[in-house]
């Protein structure tokens, strides 16, 4: 047996240990939790029978849906940008760029109201014009506009690091074959760096599932699947209800994961 195989043996027990832990453990133990309600295990159906519920589980969706589609498009714009291109002051954008990597949600949610808040910039910037007060932080749109701007370094990191690699000479040879910017950008660019925003996009996609700092900075009229579970825990002492939508949440965020993986993994060996 070569040392490298017994030193990969020596490390499984602990590896065991650790999952079965930390993540065996407690999955086993949220299941059962959900299941010693009042419904028992059809708590699962009841989160699509009660409308207040399942609505939540619609709009967060949707919006994790719509902050993906926006990051990716504005990620994949700038990813060309920087990635193309060679100027001063470059370095500096881009640590600027991925400068909302060091802040937790909360922080972002309070740059959020100090834009779009009652007494934000935007707020006294539009009384001043005499166009009455602009306020979206404690909406949906303010969720949104967190979740893109938490989101974006991420996803921009990933798609510079794919169109740095693309090799340009695929691009100069559709070029010489009389393709326009658009079709080299369709046919060659995007397919290039699919699996690049199908990873991008997924991690993107989680985030905003997921995400609960934000939320809560700016919870005034926001029903996500987060804050739900939040109150059902913590202010309704529902138990059954919280690790119920704790389990829809993990699984939906996990399909889409499994699926960009597998997506991203046959677009790698295509282009091989």
């Amino acid at each position: 047996m070569h040392s490298a195989d017994r030193l990969a043996r020596m490390f499984l027990l602990p590896l065991f240990l650790f999952v079965a832990a930390f993540f065996l453990l407690p999955m086993v133990r949220l299941v059962g939790v959900a299941g010693s309600g009042p419904n028992g295990m059809a708590e699962y159906l009841a989160i699509l029978t009660n409308p207040r519920h399942f609505a939540t589980l619609v709009a967060t969706l949707l919006l994790s849906a719509a902050v993906t589609a926006a990051t990716l498009a504005i990620g994949t714009v700038v990813a060309l940008f920087l990635a193309r291109n060679r100027f001063f002051g470059r370095p500096l954008l881009v640590s600027l760029l991925t400068l909302p990597l060091a802040f937790p949600g909360v922080v972002v949610g309070f740059m959020v109201i100090l834009l779009a808040g009652r007494q934000g910039l935007l707020a006294g910037l539009s009384m001043g014009l005499g166009l009455g007060r602009w306020v979206f932080a404690y909406s949906m749109a303010g969720l949104f506009a967190g979740y893109v701007y938490f989101s974006l370094p991420r996803v921009l990191v990933t798609l510079m690091a794919a169109v740095e690699k693309l090799d340009p000479a695929l691009e100069e040879a559709a070029r010489s074959l009389g393709a326009g910017r658009t079709q080299v950008l369709r046919d060659v660019t995007l397919p290039g760096i699919a699996p690049a925003l199908m990873a991008s996009g997924a991690i993107a996609f989680a985030t905003a599932m997921g995400a609960f700092g934000t939320a809560f900075t700016l919870a005034t009229r926001i029903d996500v699947l987060a804050m739900t579970i939040y109150t059902e825990f913590t202010l309704n002492a529902n138990f059954a209800t919280a690790a119920a939508l704790s389990i829809a949440l993990g699984l939906i965020t996990w399909v889409v994961l499994a699926l960009a993986r597998n997506l991203a993994g046959s677009g790698v060996a295509a282009a091989g």
